[in-house]
């Protein structure tokens, strides 16, 4: 017996002004399934239940970028990273929904990236490349450092780690987007001071309600308007233990 994802195309439509194609669906059901069995070796998600799966992973991912399917949009050339992708999300779903971006799936775990990478050759996904290393470490690497348009996380910490994490990878007017549950004043104004010295700006700050469960989530955007100094991020582990 197959799990079988609902399809939802009526909520997709109504909140996000989108729904996938065909396509698009038969690639979110083989994700599931592949999630499903890979659950089995790696610890990779508790959410399995198909509405569930459906509304904090797939809906959720894509709600992030709800600025980018909003412009239906089609620029060949953007290029998009996952940090701290885990089982996929919200990397995964986004490769899936805008096919002519590239997007590099970035986590420090191997075992995970190995199961990425079988997920990205089953779904056909030739947009989405991974990569195994840790954001501090990139962050100070040319090939990556200044070299991306959009950075996802769904953020684990403080949101001004995910600053320190996102900022110094984006080009000069790129986007970071961070994916959070809930959202205080306070954090704003910790973010505010971390995103100054990152040489960046808080855009807006979205609060929505998912629409199965009816949850408060938050995506966080940033943008890059300044140049990041040279010593951010600063090496492994500083961010976390020492938050801007």
């Amino acid at each position: 017996m197959t799990n079988l994802l609902p399809e939802m195309a009526e909520i997709w439509q109504q909140t996000l002004n989108w729904q996938p194609t065909v396509q698009q669906q038969a690639q979110f059901q083989r994700l599931y399934e592949l999630i499903l069995e890979g659950n089995r070796q790696l610890n990779l998600t508790r959410i399995t239940d198909p509405q569930e799966f459906w509304e904090k992973h797939l809906w959720d991912s894509l709600r992030g970028i709800a600025p980018l399917l909003a412009e239906n949009f089609s620029p060949a050339s953007l290029t998009l990273i996952d940090i701290g992708t885990g089982a996929g999300f919200p990397g995964v779903p986004v490769t899936i929904t805008v096919p002519n971006c590239t997007i590099t799936l970035l986590d420090s775990t191997r075992k995970k990236i190995t199961f990425l990478d079988n997920i990205l050759t089953e779904l056909a996904l030739t947009n989405g490349r991974t990569l195994v290393a840790r954001a501090e470490e990139i962050g100070q690497h040319g090939q990556h450092r200044l070299a991306y348009d959009i950075a996802l996380i769904r953020a684990v910490g403080p949101a001004s780690v995910c600053a320190e994490y996102t900022l110094p990878l984006l080009k000069q007017g790129g986007l970071a987007i961070i994916y959070r549950g809930n959202w205080t004043e306070d954090e704003t104004t910790a973010l505010q001071n971390a995103v100054n010295q990152l040489g960046g700006v808080i855009e807006s700050i979205e609060q929505f309600t998912t629409p199965l469960s009816h949850s408060i989530r938050h995506c966080v955007y940033l943008r890059k308007v300044g140049t990041t100094p040279v010593q951010f991020p600063r090496p492994i582990g500083v961010p976390t233990q020492k938050p801007l």
